[in-house]
């Protein structure tokens, strides 16, 4: 199979694997990926797995005709994919191996030797010219063991991600990339969030068309799309709306409960309700949905002074795995002396960002009518935001959507008519209660500034502290002129037919332009307000939150050169070029200084 004109693809499918890692359940099997490089000089890109050897030495031979390889590029050294080393060895005896320095060390502990007198070392920067191509070698350590390296061919613009972007399945089954690729990433990346980004933020600096990775599809295809889930995945942020509630049931009473809270969640406005019986499900699913989702609800049973045991092994996967940024529910079910709740929360105390419901629905065997009203008042707070989205159940005039004004961080969506368009602002104040007024300060370079110019009407989104980096990305680092900023966002209108944001805010107004003050460089339209909704109780987002929680930190430690000081891009050399552009958020020269 060609992936380019020059780079061949020789790796192998496994459907006789039951379980891979010896744990994750892959009824539709494997693949273990391989490349080959054609050019003055050849590279292969990795092994495959010891029970294809031949199969794969035939794919080797066949892309090779009658030349030989001068290269072996070992990336990562999992048995999967490293297994054939020595076998390559005995085949091309006259070929290198190109790696890292720890991967050498992994090889004499796997197989006795590190290849002393074919060794080529690589690190961070560094290249291997094949001729028309060069590889350029990207360090990746913990993506996901330490000795891992990537190879982008700046040729062909193609960057060999190793384990990243990889999926369960073999590749002749048609499925869906994300559903496996989700449980591949949580799995087996999850753990390594800080790493994941470390590696995105260097993939950004890349002319990247295609990538090949060690499991699943050659991706070529809207690169975006993998690339913005890897994002949510390595931040640890919901990716899809809904509820997911996981739980256990000895004798079926804690089931029942769970059974009508479904019932209550889809009643009150939530369309994805998600349930998990941890005994009978695939453990690695009820993982990846806990994961998916940002509100789950937990319920079990008191079991030898603390939890059942399918329950306890699911919040140990989700606890070593970085779980966080979510809202969580506690459902416990004891005849005596039940702790369950305690014991989950306890369970999760470690981790970030959890917002633990207010209400705690406590079964002491069977529901009564105590408990089922616990039931209803969990299901009216996990609801509530639903509810409030919507016109028909919504309290379109809940003055306390002007307590979330602060000094903070809002999006501003407006509409010229052809496009919806959202900006990021931080200059929103009440200015009178009586009548109310709002006044919203925006710089006139903004093209929203044009359009609230020229139709008079705009909504104010309050930003919670749930707002990951990527909303400020998407409304702050591109104009709405030239960039579609909500094409991808799921489609809500408040009565004056504007776009609110269905995610990160905890309120919104629609406003109509009152009055209109010249600043010079900024526009202060003075506002009443037509509607006002309250979503969530979360806290809004302050510019002294942002910087400090939000905003990414720059890893200047021992560079030289200049930080972008809108979001932290480093550029290194003595001098800054007075053209360049932030490859990640577009700003000139004016926004960088030097470092230190």
């Amino acid at each position: 199979m060609g992936v380019t004109n020059d780079i061949i693809y020789v790796g192998v499918n496994d459907h006789k694997i039951d379980l891979f890692e010896g744990q994750y359940d892959v009824p539709n099997g494997m693949a273990y990926n391989s490349y080959v490089i054609l050019d003055e000089k050849i590279a292969v890109m990795d092994t495959v797995d010891r029970n294809f050897t031949h199969e794969w030495l035939d794919n080797l031979e066949k892309a090779l005709g009658e030349r030989k390889p001068d290269y072996l590029v070992v990336q990562h050294m999992e048995p999967d994919h490293s297994a054939n080393i020595m076998n390559f060895v005995k085949a091309y005896p006259d070929a290198k191996i190109v790696s890292s320095s720890k991967a050498f060390v992994m090889m004499n502990q796997f197989f006795g030797t590190d290849f002393a007198d074919r060794q080529v070392v690589v690190a961070e920067g560094d290249t291997l010219d094949l001729g028309k191509h060069k590889l350029n070698f990207v360090a990746a350590p913990m993506v996901h063991w330490p000795e891992v390296i990537m190879t982008y061919d700046s040729a062909d613009k193609v960057l060999f991600s190793a384990d990243a972007f990889g999926k369960f399945g073999a590749l002749d089954v048609e499925e869906d990339w994300a559903c496996e690729a989700r449980r591949y990433y949580i799995g087996i990346v999850g753990k390594y969030g800080v790493q994941v980004q470390n590696v995105l933020k260097k993939a950004a600096a890349l002319d990247i068309q295609t990538i090949c990775p060690l499991h699943g599809p050659v991706l070529t295809e809207n690169l975006g799309y993998y690339l913005g889930l890897y994002q949510i995945w390595s931040t640890y942020q919901p990716e899809t709306e809904g509820i997911m509630i996981a739980y256990t049931s000895v004798y079926g009473n804690t089931k029942k409960a769970v059974e009508k809270l479904a019932d209550l969640l889809k009643s009150k406005g939530c369309s994805k309700v998600v349930v998990n019986d941890l005994a009978r499900c695939d453990m690695a699913e009820a993982v990846e949905d806990a994961f998916r989702y940002g509100k789950i609800i937990l319920a079990t049973t008191t079991y030898n002074t603390d939890i059942f045991p399918f329950m306890r092994e699911f919040i140990d996967h989700l606890t070593e795995r970085n779980f966080s940024n979510k809202k969580i529910g506690l459902i416990e079910n004891g005849t005596w002396a039940p702790l369950a709740a305690k014991v989950m929360k306890g369970k999760l105390e470690g981790c970030k960002n959890l917002t633990f419901a207010d209400n705690v629905v406590h079964i002491k065997s069977a529901l009564n009518e105590e408990s089922t009203a616990q039931l209803e008042a969990l299901a009216e707070e996990f609801c509530g935001e639903y509810q409030a989205r919507k016109a028909e159940t919504a309290d379109k005039n809940d003055l306390r959507a002007l307590f979330s004004i602060g000094y903070g961080l809002y999006v501003v969506t407006s509409s010229d008519g052809k496009k919806d368009n959202g900006c990021i602002v931080n200059t929103v104040t009440q200015v009178t209660s009586s009548p109310n007024r709002v006044a919203v300060t925006i710089n006139k370079d903004n093209y929203t500034h044009h359009v609230v110019q020229q139709t008079g009407i705009m909504n104010v989104n309050c930003l919670s502290v749930e707002a990951p980096f990527s909303v400020f990305e998407k409304y702050g680092f591109q104009s709405g002129r030239n960039a579609d900023k909500l094409a991808d966002v799921e489609e809500l209108r408040s009565d004056n037919g504007l776009r609110f944001l269905p995610q990160y805010i905890n309120a919104f107004f629609s406003l109509k332009v009152e009055n209109y003050v010249d600043l010079g460089t900024h526009g202060m339209f003075i506002c009443s307000i037509t509607e006002s909704r309250v979503i969530t109780k979360a806290e809004t987002m302050t510019y002294t939150y942002y910087q400090k929680n939000v905003k990414p930190k720059p890893e200047t430690e021992g560079k030289k050169g200049f930080v972008c000081k809108v979001c932290g891009y480093v550029y290194e050399g003595d001098e800054l070029p007075d053209d360049i552009v932030c490859p990640l958020c577009k700003h000139g020269a004016a926004d960088f200084e030097p470092i230190g």
